[in-house]
């Protein structure tokens, strides 16, 4: 029963804050654009206290430390998502692209287009890094990182072709980042992305097994939140329409902007 608690707690309390924690976005965002200043404010206060928590606890190699330190990692990400997708924080480009599929013209435009975002999240990344050097808990900028990391390779492989290409996730003021997806049921990066994914997750899982405690605890946090991301990317090439999972916010900020 221990060991269930151990391995298998992390990877519901990295369920739930993934999954819910992506609804509220989507929800507030789907809200009427007037409110855009209120939630981006909110959550602005929300990311500057989970930098000031992940600093408290990157002293302590507690279990709680380690769950703090994820959630306030995914919190702190949740502020550039919320900032990005509110069109609020992107890029200095903000229309469609003007290439063809094919030339780094388009590739070119693409970074216009998210450069300020990405950006931000290297700074962010880099503050969570300074506040946490030398410290026994390292979940917050592990976390941190995954993240970064992984919607990087989701960015580039909706740049290169997937699938599904997720327009429904795109609110109509960035309704023109479309234009830089291509459709295709294939690319040379996402089985390489998934590859690498995998074998990052299996090490960290064998990490976990070795270790015990609070860092257990951190690296199963990690590893299930990696395998989401692993998942996330599987959307994008099965015959499956990944939006179901947050219909409840979907309906509601349509529900909201009608």
């Amino acid at each position: 029963m221990s060991l269930l608690i151990e391995f298998g707690l992390p990877a519901l309390f990295a369920l739930f804050v993934w999954w819910f924690g992506t609804g509220v976005v989507m929800l507030l965002d789907g809200l009427p654009r007037d409110t855009f200043r209120w939630s981006l404010a909110s959550s602005s206060l929300i990311a500057l206290g989970s930098l000031v928590c992940i600093a408290s606890y990157a002293a302590d190699s507690s279990i709680g430390a380690a769950y703090a330190a994820f959630t306030c990692a995914v919190l702190a990400w949740g502020w550039h998502e919320l900032a990005f997708l509110t069109g609020w924080l992107t890029g200095p480009r903000k229309a469609a692209c003007s290439a063809p599929a094919h030339g780094p013209t388009r590739f070119h435009e693409a970074v216009q287009a998210i450069l300020w975002h990405e950006l931000a999240i290297i700074a962010m990344a880099l503050v969570i890094v300074a506040i946490t050097w030398g410290q026994p808990n390292q979940v917050a900028p592990w976390t941190f990182g995954l993240l970064w990391i992984m919607r990087l390779s989701a960015k580039l492989n909706l740049f290169l072709g997937v699938r599904n290409r997720g327009e429904e996730f795109l609110p109509p003021q960035l309704a023109y980042l479309g234009s830089y997806f291509r459709r295709r049921a294939f690319n040379g990066l996402l089985p390489l992305s998934i590859a690498a994914g995998t074998v990052c997750a299996v090490s960290i899982i064998v990490l976990a097994v070795e270790a015990g405690g609070a860092q257990r605890a951190g690296l199963m946090l990690v590893a299930s939140l990696l395998v989401l991301a692993l998942v996330e990317h599987l959307l994008m090439v099965l015959p499956l329409q990944s939006s179901v999972l947050w219909r409840w916010a979907l309906r509601q900020g349509q529900a909201a902007t009608s």
